[in-house]
């Protein structure tokens, strides 16, 4: 690693970026609006809470700005600290006032992928179930981890987003989508290479969150009704 580079970087991003950069989250579950970006910045997502973006003669690192008013920054940074190095996540190289540096990670979401019909081989789950395993070793809770959270490289499995993974409660997200690559997308959608609309994509997404907070709601409600009867 190059310490001089990531010290240029560092003070690009404190007198080029952070000052005129102009970014906000409207809605929680929906991800961040970035309304200007200083030229040469480019966009490579943005999530719930914050937006990554990149400069061209800095490859190979990304910049996580949090939206103002929007929770997370301190414990991502505790979460980095936790996982230190390992090939399958980031890693965060500078964190202040509401922004982070962290090693670019290349490749493709496994959502994406579904949607241009790639092939996604059982070494990308493979990889991504021993990562998190990892993760839990050094004390965290994968959490919201879901198909625009991970990623495949050279058929490698990464895990992009791991802002959530001081959360202690119970997240089904990841064992829901392993059951949906082996029962449906290895048997019918990897053989036939169909390509998901994203339109198509974003209405299972939605349909999910739906159908999950319907889930948590009914065990809400039994939960009371069972504590009832047994008072009784």
């Amino acid at each position: 690693m190059d310490r001089s580079l990531i010290d240029q970087l560092i003070e690009t991003v404190h007198q080029e970026l952070i000052p005129k950069l102009q970014i906000e989250s409207i809605d929680p579950h929906e991800p961040v609006k970035i309304s200007y970006l200083p030229y040469p910045w480019q966009k490579l997502g943005a999530g719930n809470y914050a937006a990554v973006v990149y400069h061209p003669d800095y490859l190979d690192w990304v910049v996580k700005i949090y939206a103002p008013g929007r929770p997370g920054f301190e414990e991502e940074v505790e979460v980095y600290r936790r996982l230190g190095s390992h090939p399958a996540f980031s890693e965060c190289l500078y964190a202040t006032e509401g922004f982070l540096i962290l090693k670019r990670l290349h490749g493709v979401t496994l959502y994406d992928s579904i949607q241009r019909g790639l092939r996604i081989p059982k070494q990308v789950i493979k990889d991504i179930d021993e990562a998190l395993d990892y993760a839990r070793q050094r004390g965290l809770y994968p959490h919201d981890v879901h198909g625009r959270n991970v990623m495949m490289h050279q058929g490698r499995g990464l895990v992009v987003d791991i802002s959530d993974f001081l959360h202690e409660e119970k997240c089904s997200k990841w064992n829901n989508l392993k059951r949906a690559y082996y029962w449906l997308y290895r048997p019918i959608f990897s053989p036939l290479r169909l390509r998901i609309p994203y339109f198509f994509l974003d209405i299972i997404r939605k349909s999910y969150r739906l159908l999950s907070k319907l889930k948590k709601f009914c065990d809400r409600i039994f939960y009371k009704i069972s504590r009832r009867h047994n008072l009784d």
